[in-house]
């Protein structure tokens, strides 16, 4: 399998550039920083240097060319404002799928968050309200394309060693899962094309990942 990773340095990203480069994929991460190129070949992918906040959607399209799936992974980080959030969270988001659009590329798993009704709950902080807002917009935009398409809600993010064993569920969840986790069922879910038009939340669990794919379906 092709893969195209948007956001190809993030934690989530590099797990899944290591995990699928291990069982023969090829991974094309794009990133902004040229320095980060070497840290995905080091993995076993390759990288390109695109800017998803100001590329057009031709010039993310060719690097689509003839991938078989598209990951969107990217996201504005602790400590960015509200305009990043808006232009990487939501637009970038936007922008992929547009570029898959063009690019005939019809298998799309965005990464997304959990919590995300939660935006206009009192006591949420203004940034992350927004950030929530952004992965929202970008939910629904996936949602209305003609695209094979399935949204990923991971709990708490942890840097923890990855246990194999998840909950994966259409029903929220509250918790935490590990990013090499969520690389693992990122993978899976690209594997199995009948979990296309889903909106799935993720935490640790107790089932095995394959095993957790195989039973939504």
């Amino acid at each position: 399998m092709r893969i195209l990773i948007a956001g190809g340095h993030g934690k989530i990203a590099l797990e899944l550039t290591k995990l699928a480069a291990q069982r023969g994929d090829t991974v094309i991460g794009l990133v902004r920083n040229p320095d980060h190129v070497q840290d995905i070949r080091d993995l076993g992918g390759d990288a390109t240097v695109v800017d998803l906040e100001s590329a057009s959607a031709e010039e993310v399209a060719a690097t689509l060319a003839g991938a078989d799936a598209a990951v969107f992974a990217a996201g504005a980080g602790p400590g960015s404002g509200l305009a990043r959030k808006d232009s990487v969270d939501r637009a970038a988001s936007t922008l992929l799928a547009d570029a898959a659009v063009v690019a005939g590329v019809k298998r799309l798993v965005q990464i997304s968050s959990t919590g995300i009704d939660r935006a206009d709950d009192p006591g949420v902080d203004e940034v992350f309200a927004a950030y929530l807002r952004a992965k929202g917009a970008a939910e629904q935009d996936l949602r209305a394309r003609d695209l094979e398409w399935t949204i990923l809600r991971p709990g708490r993010l942890t840097d923890d060693p990855p246990t194999g064993k998840v909950a994966l569920t259409a029903e929220a969840l509250g918790g935490d899962v590990t990013r090499a986790d969520v690389a693992a069922v990122v993978l899976a879910l690209l594997d199995e094309p009948r979990t296309a038009g889903r909106t799935l939340e993720l935490v640790n669990g107790d089932t095995a990942v394959p095993d957790a794919v195989s039973a939504l379906l």
